[in-house]
């Protein structure tokens, strides 16, 4: 009985590394547009509040 021919494991195991390298990037670019959001979202909220209470105050 044939076999038909010899599966390519080595490229398929790279292949799959370099995806798995290519997702873990896009999550840790991901993660680092979060905390820079974040961070960013909270400034401008500090200066806001900090824009209200100099009205207030002069008001």
């Amino acid at each position: 009985m044939a076999k038909g021919p010899e599966k390519n494991t080595k490229n398929k195991a790279l292949h799959t590394k370099l995806l798995n390298r290519k997702k873990a990037k896009l999550q840790e670019e991901k993660r680092e547009k979060a905390i820079r959001m974040k961070a960013l979202v909270a400034k401008m909220n500090a200066q806001k509040k900090a824009n209200d209470s100099d009205s207030n105050t002069l008001s």
